[in-house]
């Protein structure tokens, strides 16, 4: 008798090999059943039928939210809090450090900018640190890193070492934007995926708000002491995570491609709302990992050659799936989001607003509309998908940095500062970062997260983020620089131009993911394109 690789459970959930003749029947009845699955008019608008009869979920029912799944998804993206603490209290603080240290403007851009490009290094190194280590100790690792980052930045007695923490903190920043989605996606049921691997973006406007909200309350601090503070404070969510981490489940597709089926069930039990359910996501997993990742499924998997295909050969479906990861990471930044929060202070002051309290006051504003956009956001994406929003957002963000060109020029160009150019400015600002909230925001780390295939999951993440980091980081270290050059009105003409192109990219670049699973999704990308599918141009 000759067995096959193909894995069979029990009652008791113990897996053992098929005979030649029943793997072969198995693997085609597979074979048919995803066909037909996939092709289906039904898996085309929410997933496949046999997914919503095992999940008791048809299009007439109201979405159920597993508690165990939502809880990971709550644990896994605090460290999300970290990079939207920084970007906020860094927007008020840097007023108080160049008068404290008394750097230049130039020295202010690389201080703002470097943590962003610093990050790339831990963006890049995270995606294999994960596979070999596993999700759940990455964010342990991203905590700790940034960890060290916060109290040398709130300790530092000078420029080189404020320096010193931004890059430590930077490294650790890479290491969570990157593991954090991917966990969520790896985590959650197809239903609420959208919804669950939003909450990193949830998690990083809360940070915003916190930054903002703290610059506000200690600004009164003599000036030595209150940046310090500011700065020093973001240590307080990195200890939180490292507790947290003792109750979070492992990813169940880690152990998966770690050959650990019996824990991966476990997980899956937990986060279904059926066994039949979590038995089903078991068995297209195995068989994902079996089917497509030498080697996989094994205690060796380590993540080997997922570097060498996604950079050297990568097949069409895998180009196409690097054009939309990579396309949608470049345009979250390239729309200056990160830059306009940073530097919105020294917007609101060439606007007329001179009263440094005054302008956090208004930072606070921003950051109140902003934590509300992308909380709407987050609730609805499982319902309306990826692409609607997406292109919202990216299309009110045009029209927003538009209005905030024409305000600022207009201000440039009179001495009297009227009242309703400053208000179009306030509005504008407060307009384009909500817009961000609604699209480009939670919808960039739900689509990078989702649409590699398993076995290139973390590294293609972490490789799309990367981009996303070193953007980001350029943005910022050029901003003001570019703005002087051009005006503030001229660089958000600049900005909404960017905006035009990307809202084009997103309508021909980026397919539909609602309700899929993360198997069912690479059919999306692959030549055959069925006709309830959006097409993708190659």
């Amino acid at each position: 008798m000759h067995f096959s690789s193909t894995l069979e459970s029990d009652e008791d959930g113990n897996y053992h090999p098929l005979l030649d003749s029943e793997s072969s029947h198995l693997e085609t009845g597979l074979k048919n059943e995803r066909r037909n699955n996939v092709w289906h008019k039904d898996a085309a608008i929410g997933g496949s039928q046999k997914h919503k009869e095992a999940q008791g979920v048809s299009a007439h029912r109201k979405i159920h939210i597993n508690k165990y799944a939502f809880g990971g998804a709550i644990l896994a993206p605090t460290n999300s809090v970290l990079l939207g603490y920084d970007i906020g209290v860094m927007s008020g603080a840097v007023l108080y450090i160049k008068d404290n240290l008394k750097i230049s403007s130039t020295q202010v851009e690389i201080l703002v900018g470097c943590l962003n490009v610093c990050s790339l290094i831990g963006s890049l190194a995270s995606g294999r640190t994960s596979d070999y280590i596993g999700r759940r100790y990455t964010i342990v690792l991203a905590a700790a890193t940034f960890l060290v980052g916060a109290l040398l930045m709130g300790l530092a007695p000078s420029f080189i070492f404020l320096m010193a923490g931004r890059v430590v903190a930077g490294i650790g920043v890479g290491y969570s934007l990157m593991i954090a989605p991917v966990y969520t996606a790896e985590l959650s049921p197809a239903t609420t995926r959208g919804f669950l691997s939003s909450l990193p973006e949830v998690f990083i406007n809360i940070g915003i708000l916190l930054g903002y909200v703290s610059n506000y309350a200690l600004s009164s601090l003599p000036e030595n002491m209150n940046w310090r503070l500011m700065l020093g404070l973001a240590a307080l969510p990195a200890i939180i995570v490292a507790f947290c981490v003792l109750v979070m489940p492992e990813s169940p597709r880690w152990l998966v491609m770690k050959g650990r089926f019996g824990d991966a069930k476990q997980v899956l039990i937990k986060t279904s709302d059926s066994k039949e359910e979590a038995e089903l996501r078991l068995a297209e997993m195995i068989k994902a990992a079996k089917d497509l990742t030498p080697g996989a499924a094994s205690s060796n998997w380590r993540g080997q050659g997922a570097w060498r295909e996604l950079l050297c050969r990568p097949s069409r479906p895998i180009r196409r799936i690097l054009i939309a990861a990579i396309g949608v990471n470049f345009f979250m930044q390239a729309s200056g989001n990160d830059a306009v929060v940073y530097y919105s202070p020294e917007v609101f002051k060439d606007a007329g607003i001179q009263s440094t309290r005054q302008l956090v006051g208004v930072t606070v504003i921003m950051g109140i509309a902003k934590t509300f956009f992308v909380l709407v956001s987050a609730l609805f994406l499982d319902r309306f998908g990826r692409r609607p929003l997406l292109l919202l957002g990216s299309t009110g963000m045009a029209a927003s940095l538009a209005a905030l060109g024409v305000g600022s020029m207009y201000l440039e160009q009179s001495a009297d500062k009227p009242v309703w150019a400053i208000a179009l400015c306030i509005v504008a600002v407060c307009a384009d970062v909500s817009f961000f909230s609604i699209g480009l925001g939670p919808v960039t780390w739900v689509y990078s997260s989702e649409i590699f295939p398993m076995r290139l999951r973390a590294q293609g993440s972490s490789l799309a983020i990367s981009v996303n980091r070193l953007v980001s980081g350029i943005v910022a270290m050029t901003f003001l620089s570019i703005s002087k050059l051009i005006s503030f009105g001229g660089m958000f003409f600049s900005l909404a131009g960017i905006m035009v192109v990307g809202t084009v990219f997103f309508y021909f670049f980026l397919p539909e993911t609602k309700g899929k699973t993360l198997e069912e999704i690479g059919v999306l990308f692959e030549d055959k394109i069925s006709e309830n599918q959006i097409h993708f141009v190659s």
